[in-house]
């Protein structure tokens, strides 16, 4: 099955079709590497797994990892491509509690998914619900510090909430009483790249995020806007580019911020 790339969900037969998307996808591969300690030898849940290229890697290393998503397509697409004896991928309601038994899981992996979910308290709850007892559960998702303005709605029309360090923080912890949030950045020529891209359309969405829109509104007039921009047509040729997936970093208080990464341990 061919999965069409959305702008969301990271396809790698996509990812040197621009410096941007190349970015983007050194930003996925950064946050798995930064997982593996976390995952080896380990039964790891990766809940929100997309096209499933990061499962595979995290089962390289796993003990077993069971991939879920709301999409079925990209269910259909992850099994097509990457099938493995210790990999199970499955499609989900994500109103309905997780196909699994209380403490299934040693490792939770949650990577660019929080920002799409309307029901955190269900979300994090199942997620603490299938961890075992000292079980970790990694959570990374856009900083909106270098994504909006103050006050301002995702620009990304998916997105049904963006997170600043203390409102990622105070939403996890009603769940989680251990809480520690790391950040990605990297090499300023680099990150710059995706920090100019933010820009553009944080000042281009503007008057579409205001906060007096009600989020139905913003979704109807995003869509509206990429409706008159025309689908995404094929990718471009591949590229060559002099920088890889060492150019980003993950650790505490790092500046500029990309993405949130939180780690809670149950």
């Amino acid at each position: 099955m061919k999965l069409e790339p959305t702008g969301e969900r990271m396809i790698v037969e996509h990812y040197k079709s621009s410096v941007e998307d190349y970015v983007i996808y050194l930003m996925h591969i950064a946050t798995y590497r930064f997982a593996e300690p976390f995952v080896r030898d380990r039964r790891v849940l990766d809940y929100g797994c997309g096209s499933g290229y990061g499962s595979a890697r995290m089962a390289e290393l796993a003990a077993s990892v069971d991939a879920v998503d709301v999409a079925e397509g990209a269910i259909a697409h992850a099994r097509g491509h990457y099938p493995r004896a210790n990999l199970r991928f499955r499609a989900i309601d994500p109103a309905a509690p997780l196909p699994y038994a209380d403490g299934s899981f040693d490792t939770v992996l949650s990577f660019q998914v929080f920002e799409h979910v309307v029901d955190t308290d269900h979300y994090l709850g199942e997620i603490r619900r299938v961890l075992a007892p000292g079980g970790t559960l990694l959570l990374v998702t856009p900083d909106r510090s270098t994504r909006l303005l103050p006050l301002q709605r995702p620009w990304n029309r998916w997105h049904v909430r963006e997170y600043g360090a203390n409102s990622l923080k105070a939403a996890m912890q009603r769940r989680f009483g251990d809480v520690q949030l790391q950040s990605m950045s990297g090499r300023r020529e680099v990150i710059d790249v995706e920090l100019r891209r933010c820009r553009r359309l944080k000042w281009a969405m503007l008057p579409f995020t205001l906060p007096l829109f009600p989020d139905a509104l913003r979704v109807r007039l995003l869509n509206l806007l990429h409706a008159l921009r025309g689908r995404p047509g094929a990718a471009s040729a591949a590229r060559e580019f002099d920088f890889d997936e060492s150019a980003i970093r993950i650790g505490p208080d790092l500046r500029p911020s990309l993405n949130l990464v939180a780690i809670a341990r149950r």
